[in-house]
């Protein structure tokens, strides 16, 4: 994997940083929602509803949106969806080859 100026570009923004961080982490981060719903959506959809992480987020749902989306385009997080609802979760292979060719290239 080539260092992507995109990926930097969408770690430019606190929030999208944050979701990220709470991604990896849902069972903790997520309090406004009980333990047991989310391990429920980890267990049966793999991931988070982007409801939560609006929720946990203060913003509208019109800007987490357009954070998600930017996130999913760069191969941060993965999407899957059931129904009329899209659940996120952090995509962990993409992660780790950015840190590896971080370390790497630079």
């Amino acid at each position: 994997m080539k260092l992507d100026e995109n990926i930097f570009k969408a770690l430019a923004n606190q929030t999208r940083i944050d979701i990220l961080a709470w991604l990896k982490k849902p069972e903790v981060e997520f309090t406004d929602v009980p333990v047991e719903n989310i391990r429920y959506m980890l267990q049966h959809f793999g991931g988070i509803c982007g409801s939560s992480i609006v929720i946990r987020s203060g913003l509208s749902q019109s800007t987490i949106s357009n954070y998600l989306k930017t996130l999913v385009q760069v191969g941060l997080i993965q999407t899957e969806r059931h129904g009329k609802w899209t659940y996120y979760r952090r995509n962990e292979s993409t992660i780790q080859n950015l840190g590896k060719n971080i370390q790497r290239d630079l």
